[in-house]
Parts: C-alpha cells; structure tokens; sequence
C-alpha cells in the first residue's frame, strides 16, 4: 500500500509497548538519531493509552504486537509501514526505508519481526491467542 509523504512535517503519535526493554532502547536510538525532526512526535505507551487505542478500534494485544502511528488526520499507520515513517525522518535511513517497503522484504521483515514480538511477549508472560 502506498501512503503519501508525511514524513516530515506532520505530528505523530506512536504507540509502542513501553514494557518492552528492546522497544524503549528503540525509541532512544531513534529519539537521538532524530534530533530535532523528532520532536513533534509522542511516544505512547500501549498500556496507558488502552482506552484510546480501544476508540480507535485497536485492542490491547493488537497493539502489542506490532507498532502503530496516528498521524494528525487521525489515520493509523502499523507494521512495517510504521517503522519506514519513523525512518524517513532521518535523512540517511530514508534508503533503508525505501529498501524494508520493497515486495518480498517488507513481507518477509513482518513475518520474521511477529515471530519475534510472539516470542518475546511469551517469555514476558504477556502473549494471550
């Protein structure tokens, strides 16, 4: 799916699973990365945005799951897609975002990166079916 260029200007709201060692060590990364082209982005953690993810038709464990950006129409960005919207923000990982978005990797990335959310909310004791 194609999504227009909103990469730079708009605000965003990611909602990521503030539990998660790996995800907030992911955020500081791309926190410092970023600099100044991040700083019109909020960072929610799942679990004290429930209600509002619910509201928006995301469950819990959905959101648990995968990385979710809003961006200020209100549109919801998951996945894959998410993660290449964060790195258009940095001038020198926009190739890598172009890369990760190509037919076969960006599907094979999503299947590696839920078999690794999968395993690690099972070893956090977090994984419901």
């Amino acid at each position: 799916m194609n999504h227009p260029d909103i990469s730079k200007r708009d605000n965003l709201r990611v909602f990521y699973d503030g539990q998660c060692p790996s995800c907030r060590k992911d955020r500081r990364i791309f926190e410092r990365l970023a600099g100044r082209r991040g700083d019109d982005i909020a960072w929610c953690d799942v679990t004290e945005y429930e209600q509002t993810l619910n509201a928006r038709g995301i469950a819990r464990d959905t959101a648990l799951r995968s990385l979710h950006i809003e961006l200020e129409n209100g549109r919801i960005i998951e996945g894959i897609d998410a993660y290449r919207l964060l790195m258009k923000r940095i001038p020198w990982l926009v190739p890598g975002a172009y890369i990760i978005g190509l037919p076969g990797i960006k599907q094979g990335l999503r299947r590696y990166y839920d078999h690794w959310v999968e395993k690690r909310l099972k070893r956090q004791g977090r994984w419901s079916s």
